[in-house]
């Protein structure tokens, strides 16, 4: 499924927001797309949203602004992954963007440092 004009500029802008936290990209994927750093993957957009990766230690900042997770339908039963929404602030502001994504980069590395315990 082809992603839109305004999809894919969506995503780049997103990929050009969070450049300070490193080299930032995206890669397509369960047709939207994955936002990754160091080959970790911290953030996802769907349907031009920004969702960003939680665990227990972040969560709590997420559900206190009413930030909803990311879920998707499949057989229909509804699946709800750790990933939230990222807050309007962060979308406007570099700074806020900078601290929202080295939060959910944070989860990512200890992610993938469980998988290796």
């Amino acid at each position: 499924m082809p992603v839109s004009n305004a999809e894919q500029e969506f995503v780049d802008y997103i990929v050009d927001l969070m450049q300070s936290i490193g080299p930032v990209y995206a890669k397509r994927m369960f047709g939207g797309h994955g936002i990754f750093l160091e080959g970790l993957m911290f953030g996802l957009v769907a349907d031009s949203v920004l969702y960003l990766k939680a665990d227990d230690t972040i969560i709590k900042e997420f559900t206190e602004l009413d930030l909803e997770a990311f879920t998707y339908e499949k057989q229909g039963k509804t699946t709800k992954l750790s990933y939230y929404q990222c807050p309007e602030e962060a979308l406007e502001s570099s700074e806020e963007m900078n601290l929202w994504a080295n939060k959910a980069y944070a989860v990512a590395i200890r992610a993938a440092a469980k998988k290796y315990q």
